[in-house]
């Protein structure tokens, strides 16, 4: 058993007061499966189950508003079925360990973190789940599950230490209490309490967020908020001069000074500051020579360099306008480096020399360097760059990756070289590597060589594995290419992967990766299927889901200008999900399913949502416009200056090919899009009035004029609209011209021709597409006639992703389809 394993299987007697819920061993505590009574609607709604309960006896009084007796059918219906999709559990990390003697024959140790939606609470609930992996002669692989996970209800962060001994657990508060450390070890456990005065919460968004054992276990470095600023006391007799302590009564804190914020999530969040922790004292000190211009994010600890201990991390530039980070890659950013506190009396007095508080950038000579990684000897520091990004002023482009020769004299400045180890991919080859495009770096990303990384990537329509050569640049796709499905990698087990598989319909599935003949240069990889008790889903879904067929369609580009490069003039491409089963009358009514961004991409990986409308008998359209990331910065960067106009022709292309090869039916097709997606939702229905027998827009951009004054990222608006000069041009204060241009660009510019029946869902608290666009679309729309229903949820953001708005959302984008593509 490993120190991590025996960490678990010690504290499964003090869980009772370490977690806010009891560990609990009954089936229905254990199980995957949510048993908790259907809730599909906000509190201050009646739920549908209640509604049925109460309907025999008085069915119109009862009934919902908006609702009717047929709806209540169909709500009935569909919400017992969403409910199954709903519960299937997501695996959201995985980390592995050596065992105890740290002999290879006596296999490993996994620990997954899994959550799963909990709709009573809206929240999500959080468990993990170990397995010892054998290894044998054979080459086969067996991971022997712990008997049930155990749930970890209010901790927002979980960080096995490099060897697995300690496992340090934070759980930030929620109403201004102190944040907890809790560090476990093999047989106790030590809870620390940090005061707000000291820091806030810990950041854990996965893009500020950084938190990182040092090499001996002893401290941790991580991002937090830093400390409240003192406000303005008030009295009855006024302004107190000599200000007040919070336990003094009569008086009442001001506001002072707006802070600006980085908008979309990050409301009312301060500075991300960094901060170590004594994981044996407790003792927290904040990092001093960053100054107050920075926020810092994605910390890691550099190799000993002559007794000198070194932060590296990721910095922006505090300036007075903070643009929104959220998704937006197009924000500048450094990695820079700073001499780590310590916690020893001796150097505490001898180091406060300037010297010591000085921060180095290491990256100077480029506009982007976010997710840095050591070499496992430390020989080098790697790092990705959204330069193509930042540089153009898209939000998301291609990726690049790079590397630092790390000075072992600790010399550390400007001077270092960086170098160019993957480049940003113009225009791909057929089938050849498109480029990178990763959202996420594992913490430990090194095979044993110290020279190859392991990585996920979008390719085309699909996500990939790629190992990359960092001394020779050599990327090679590890995951397998001969299907639609995609591949995510979890964690890496010395030389060997362990990932995920899936597609939009077929739920993740884990995988073993073996690397085979490790001396060649076409090293191939052996992938094998592991039983897991986590992926698992009620019988009913499985049957559903077994019919439907993913296939991923290039679309030929019907017209361009002259001028179009090679990368935009190539095919793009679109996933079609089709059931082998037909339609009594004919054929199944389809879907045309858009991404937002627009530089997104939507995957051929498992989708409840997709696989929900799936089951319900449609077929599923899921286009990757030009502008989608995965196809090359060429074709991405031919959307800008176009949208509204480009994105909606491909979109159409799309629809017409499929007709054409005879998978859809012309008179039953309907649309869904959010954010961007709902900008083409909007725009197609006016555009092209009579293809679309319903439509469905989540937080849609209606309105680039009124989007523009309201929204975190304002700057979006200009790069879309004017193209490459969109980032010169951007101004708080647009022209009359500008906002012409803007309004022209708009789906509300066509809303004149609209007769589509269309379902909106809007965030009240969405700072990026704020809910005045939608809702003056919605309202014109309602004058006009059209067919409209509005559901704004009031405590959701863009993403709209609060369990109990996510269910009710698709759950009415269920029964609206149905009602119109009969």
């Amino acid at each position: 058993m490993s120190k991590l394993r025996m960490v678990v299987s010690a504290h499964h007697s003090v869980l009772h007061s370490h977690f806010n819920s009891p560990l609990s061993i009954s089936p229905k505590k254990i199980s995957f499966f949510s048993s908790q009574p259907l809730c599909i609607s906000s509190s201050r709604r009646s739920s549908v189950l209640s509604v049925m309960d109460n309907s025999k006896s008085n069915p119109t009084k009862e009934l919902p508003v908006g609702f009717d007796a047929t709806m209540l059918k169909e709500y009935a219906s569909l919400s017992k079925l969403l409910q199954e999709f709903t519960d299937i559990p997501t695996i959201d990390k995985a980390w592995t360990f050596k065992s105890d003697n740290g002999n290879a024959e006596d296999g490993s140790h996994a620990m997954f973190s899994i959550s799963q939606p909990n709709t009573l609470a809206n929240k999500r609930r959080k468990s993990i789940l170990s397995s010892h992996i054998l290894k044998k002669n054979s080459g086969s692989v067996t991971f022997q599950w712990a008997p049930f996970p155990i749930e970890v209800n209010g901790v927002s962060a979980m960080i096995p230490s490099p060897s697995g001994t300690k496992l340090l657990i934070i759980r930030n508060p929620e109403d201004g209490s102190p944040t907890h450390f809790e560090i476990w070890g093999p047989s106790d456990v030590k809870d620390f309490v940090v005061a707000q005065s000291i820091h806030g919460s810990v950041y854990t968004d996965g893009w500020f967020e950084g938190i990182s054992w040092n090499s001996d276990e002893t401290t941790v470095a991580y991002v937090a908020e830093e400390p409240n600023p003192t406000k303005p006391t008030f009295n009855n007799f006024g302004f107190k001069t000599e200000g007040a302590t919070e336990k003094e009564c009569c008086n009442w804190k001001g506001q002072g000074d707006w802070e600006e914020d980085w908008g979309e999530t990050y409301v009312g969040k301060r500075r991300p500051t960094l901060f170590v922790i004594d994981v044996n004292s407790g003792e927290v000190r904040a990092v001093e020579g960053v100054g107050d211009t920075l926020s810092v994010g994605q910390v890691v600890w550099a190799p000993s360099t002559e007794g000198d201990q070194y932060l590296v991390f990721v910095g922006w530039l505090s300036s007075d306008r903070k643009l929104g980070m959220k998704y937006c890659y197009n924000r500048p950013c450094f990695l820079y480096a700073v001499k780590a506190p310590s916690f020893k009396l001796e150097d505490s007095l001898t180091r406060n020399s300037a010297e010591d508080l000085v921060i180095v950038n290491l990256t100077l000579g480029i506009s982007s360097a976010f997710f840095p990684r050591f070499s496992p000897g430390g020989k080098y520091l790697i790092f990705l760059s959204a330069r193509s990004s930042v540089d153009s002023g898209a939000h998301s482009a291609t990726d690049s990756l790079h590397k630092i020769d790390w000075p072992s004299d600790g010399k550390l400045g400007p001077h270092l070289e960086i170098v160019d180890v993957v480049p940003v991919v113009m225009c791909p080859e057929d089938g050849c590597f498109p480029g990178l495009y990763c959202s996420k770096f594992l913490s430990e990303p090194w095979l044993s060589d110290g020279h190859t990384i392991i990585l996920s990537s979008v390719w085309g329509s699909v996500q990939a594995i790629l190992s990359v050569n960092v001394l020779s640049g050599r990327v090679s796709l590890i995951s397998p290419n001969s299907s639609n499905f995609s591949w995510d990698v979890l964690a890496l087990d010395a030389d060997n992967i362990i990932a995920i598989c899936s597609s939009v319909i077929d739920v993740p599935q884990i995988k073993y990766g073996s690397l085979i003949h490790k001396t060649s240069t076409d090293a191939k990889w052996n992938w094998l299927d592991v039983f897991s008790p986590i992926t698992k889903c009620y019988e009913n879904v499985k049957s559903l889901m077994s019919s439907p067929q993913v296939s991923i369609l290039k679309i030929p580009v019907r017209s361009m200008p002259e001028n179009f490069t090679e990368g935009a003039s190539k095919p793009f491409e679109a996933i079609f999900v089709s059931s082998k089963s037909k339609m009594p009358n004919g054929q199944e009514p389809t879907i045309v399913i858009l991404h937002g961004g627009p530089h997104s991409v939507s995957l051929s990986s498992f989708s409840k949502s997709l696989a929900f409308l799936s089951s319900l008998g449609y077929s599923l359209l899921i286009v990757n416009y030009r502008g989608s990331l995965g196809f090359g910065e060429e074709a991405l960067q031919s959307l800008p200056g176009n949208v509204g106009s480009q994105d909606v022709s491909d979109v159409l292309t799309s629809i017409d090919y499929v007709i054409d090869k005879g998978l859809a039916d012309p008179s039953k097709i309907a649309v869904l899009g959010g954010s961007h997606g709902g900008f083409l939702t909007t725009h197609l229905i006016g555009q092209a009035p009579d293809r679309f027998v319903a439509a469905a827009a989540r937080n849609p951009v209606c309105n680039l004029a009124l989007m523009v004054g309201t929204s975190d990222i304002p700057d979006w608006c200009f790069f879309e609209a004017y193209g490459s000069e969109g980032k010169a041009l951007f101004t708080e204060s647009p022209s009359p011209e500008q906002l012409a241009l803007f309004h022209s660009k708009s789906p509300i510019s066509h809303i004149s021709k609209v007769k589509t029946p269309t379902l909106f869902l809007l965030g009240a608290k969405d700072l990026r597409v704020p809910i005045s666009n939608g809702l003056q679309y919605a309202r014109a729309l309602k004058k006009k006639g059209v067919e409209t229903k509005v559901i704004v949820f009031p405590e959701d953001v863009h993403g709209i992703e609060r369990p109990q708005s996510d269910f009710e959302s698709f759950l009415n984008i269920g029964v609206w389809f149905k009602k119109y593509c009969r």
